[in-house]
């Protein structure tokens, strides 16, 4: 189950989430996130939103792995920002929810 939480910035939720050992980085490392999502939950969703610019919001999400390593993928709210693992993650936040 994931938690949502609302901060000024990214620098913030990427310290808290290094602070609980979240500390692989997902963004240079997408391919497995890509080819095998069931190997991943979601546990923390941080969101963080721009007071003027909506190209200053963006999502930090802290991931757990079936074999243990714990890690962030950070993705932007701009339609350009929507890669593959970011598409993938939003998939794995959904299907979180439901159970």
């Amino acid at each position: 189950m994931s938690h949502m939480y609302h901060y000024a910035t990214v620098t913030k939720a990427l310290d808290d989430l290094n602070e609980m050992g979240f500390t692989y980085d997902f963004n240079l490392n997408e391919a497995d996130l890509i080819k095998n999502p069931d190997h991943y939950e979601i546990q923390h969703i941080y969101r963080y939103e721009g007071d003027s610019n909506p190209d200053d919001e963006a999502t930090v999400y802290g991931i757990k792995s079936n074999s243990g390593k714990k890690g962030v993928f950070v993705t932007g709210f701009a339609a350009n920002s929507e890669n593959g693992a970011a598409r993938v993650l939003i998939d794995i936040s959904i299907k979180g929810r439901k159970k």
